[in-house]
């Protein structure tokens, strides 16, 4: 009976030792996912940051652009205006 508590004993050691191993092998995997996944939502949070003052910048050399010349944004707004109807209208 003594050989078979050994076995069990040995089996038992085994098994908890690769548990321990593939436990802490996924925690490590867990955490570098997680920090990859941080890096990447910080760098997309910097883009985004970067697209909205492109597009301020954008909406303010536009509109200053309006104000400094009214008539020939006027000529173009009708230009386009005119270009998108006769497209749509041949679909």
């Amino acid at each position: 009976m003594k050989n078979v508590d050994t076995v069990v004993d040995t089996v038992t050691d085994f098994t908890n030792e690769t548990i321990d191993k593939a436990s802490k092998a996924t925690n490590e995997a867990v955490d570098k996912a997680s920090k990859a996944t941080h890096q990447v939502a910080d760098k997309m949070s910097e883009k985004g940051s970067q697209l909205k003052k492109a597009e301020q910048r954008l909406m303010k050399e536009t509109t200053d652009y309006v104000r400094d010349h009214p008539m020939t944004s006027v000529g173009i707004a009708l230009g386009v205006g005119f270009l998108l109807s006769k497209w749509l209208n041949n679909r």
